[in-house]
């Protein structure tokens, strides 16, 4: 499977100019199965959402809809939403014949004040896609290794009955990480794709807000927890990265790593 992970300069505050600049950033990328654009890519990140978080049904979500169908591929990130007299968070992944599967972030991060006013989610979310299983995770979440474990789960009805397999192939982390907390982002990454025996897809924003300064760090790590492919720091970017299903399963098959695992929920 073909991804392309967008390293993205945010306008604060301005979801009909960020979806402006998505329609160019998506015009020039190269062809993929699925497109990764950072946390709340349509305002930034904004802890006082009222006037600023769009509201349902979104317009950016209409724009996910509509580039997802013409460039026959998935996208996926972030918005702040007004949704039901409620803020959050929302993960949306989009799928082009139309079809939309979302998480809300559960950790919100109270050093910023982000849970005074939106809601968390309370489930986790894998989506199928060409083959592969992706968890949805938003920025803070990366603290939070027993919120994302791997989970043994039971295969499909081809599988003989009884045999379990990973819950999922591949996390993808859409974030606002600030610079200052950058060496965290980093090691948590490889942390995660180590102890989940799993691709990780980490996507970063660039930029500034009125609080922060954001230096990206955009990766994709594969499962033995090496950087394979890196946006360059401060810049306005995109890497093209290849999931290799069969490398995986081989590598799971080699080293069952997750069959030892304790039994914490």
């Amino acid at each position: 499977m073909k991804v392309v992970l967008f390293q993205r300069d945010i306008v604060w505050a301005d979801p009909e100019a960020n979806r402006a600049s998505l329609r160019s950033a998506l015009a020039g990328a190269p062809d993929a199965d699925l497109y990764v654009l950072p946390e709340m890519f349509s305002t930034g990140f904004v802890t006082s959402p009222e006037g600023v978080a769009e509201e349902s049904p979104s317009a950016t979500l209409a724009l996910m809809k509509e580039l997802a169908a013409t460039r026959n591929a998935a996208l996926a990130g972030s918005i702040a939403l007004h949704d039901n007299d409620r803020y959050v968070n929302r993960f949306y992944f989009v799928k082009p014949d139309g079809g939309v599967e979302y998480y809300d972030k559960k950790h919100l991060f109270t050093y910023s004040g982000e849970h005074l006013r939106y809601s968390p989610g309370d489930r986790r979310v894998v989506v199928s896609w060409r083959g592969v299983r992706f968890l949805l995770e938003v920025c803070y979440d990366l603290r939070f290794p027993v919120w994302s474990r791997n989970r043994l789960v039971p295969c499909d009805c081809a599988a003989p009955s009884g045999q379990l397999r990973p819950e999922y192939d591949a996390i993808l982390y859409v974030a606002s990480w600030p610079t200052p907390r950058r060496a965290a982002w980093d090691t948590l990454l490889r942390a995660r794709a180590i102890e989940n025996q799993c691709y990780v897809c980490g996507v970063n924003r660039v930029g500034n807000d009125p609080s922060c300064e954001y230096s990206g760090g955009t990766a994709f790590i594969d499962p033995y927890g090496k950087v394979a492919a890196a946006c360059p720091d401060g810049e306005d970017s995109y890497i093209a990265c290849e999931i290799d299903m069969d490398a995986l399963e081989a590598f799971r098959a080699k080293f069952p790593v997750l069959f030892d695992a304790d039994d914490l929920q």
